[in-house]
Order: C-alpha cells, then structure tokens, then sequence
C-alpha cells in the first residue's frame, strides 16, 4: 500500500473515510460513527448502494462522493463484500495511492479508521484493518472470563471409576 499526502491542519494530517456498501450500511456505519466521534462528520461520507441502482450510476455517484473531498486529502475507502457491486465500484475508483480500499467492512474498522484519520492513508488503512479484525471474534460459546462452563457436581457415583 501507498501513503497518501493528505491534509495537514494545524500541523496533523487529515484523511476522508468513504463508505460505499449495500443499502443502509454505509449509513449505518455511519451514524455509528458519528455516535462515538461526532466531531468526524465531515471527514466521512456515506454512499448506499440501491438494489436497483446500475454499476455505471453507482460508479458516478462514488466518483461525485470524491469529488467532494479537497484533493490535498488521502480517502480510505470502506466496503462491505468483495465481488459485489458496491466493492467494484470502489474497485474501480480507488488509484493507491490517493485512494486505498478495504473491504469487509464493520463498525469496529470504522471506528479505528476515524480514530486513526490523523495518520497517514497507509498507516490509517494498516490500524482500520487489524481493528475490524479484531472486532471478530466467537463469544457465544464462551465462558465468561474463559471459565470452565461444566457444573461443578458432587455425585460420586458419576466418578465412580475414579476410586
């Protein structure tokens, strides 16, 4: 991956956070953003891909969405699956070096994203990345505090082959 330049305010530098996936996640990823870090709103836009929406009016609007941020500004841009329309759209207007791309998408990339907008695109795009990785994880099946979940049972007739 490429760095960006970015801007520099006051001395940091600034990124853009582009979400283009499926209707209404990239709105939704957001808002969810925006809860935690309502100072970011204008480092990030949201683009909602319709159903009914053609790649080549999908490709457009993303090209208008990064029209709109100051090209002295780097732009990750954030997608949900690989392979689907909102991912090729972006595909097709990340370049590297401005623009860096990841795809797969969650809250917990978002927010390590914004957390990170100061960095440069490379460095923003590694910390996103490993943050919406670590954001996965099995909790269902686990104890708390990976505690052994087998009742603790005083029948000896259970253990009788022990003694």
């Amino acid at each position: 991956m490429a760095g960006g330049a970015g801007t520099l305010i006051m001395g940091v530098q600034m990124s853009h956070i582009l979400l283009i996936a499926h209707t209404p996640l990239a709105s939704a990823l957001r808002a969810g953003a925006m809860h935690v870090f309502p100072e970011a709103a204008d480092a990030i836009t949201a683009l909602d891909v319709q159903p009914q929406a053609s790649p080549d009016a999908t490709l457009a609007e993303a090209e208008r969405a990064l029209a709109q941020v100051p090209e002295s500004e780097s732009v990750l841009i954030l997608t949900d699956v690989f392979g689907a329309t909102p991912c090729n759209v972006a595909q097709r207007v990340a370049d590297g070096t401005r623009t860096l791309l990841l795809v797969g998408a969650n809250l917990p990339m978002v927010l390590r994203a914004v957390t990170y907008r100061h960095e440069d695109l490379d460095a923003m795009a590694h910390k996103a990345l490993s943050g919406g990785m670590q954001g996965i994880m099995l909790v269902a099946g686990t104890a708390p505090q990976n505690q052994n979940r087998r009742a603790v049972s005083h029948d000896q007739a259970r253990d009788h082959h022990q003694q």
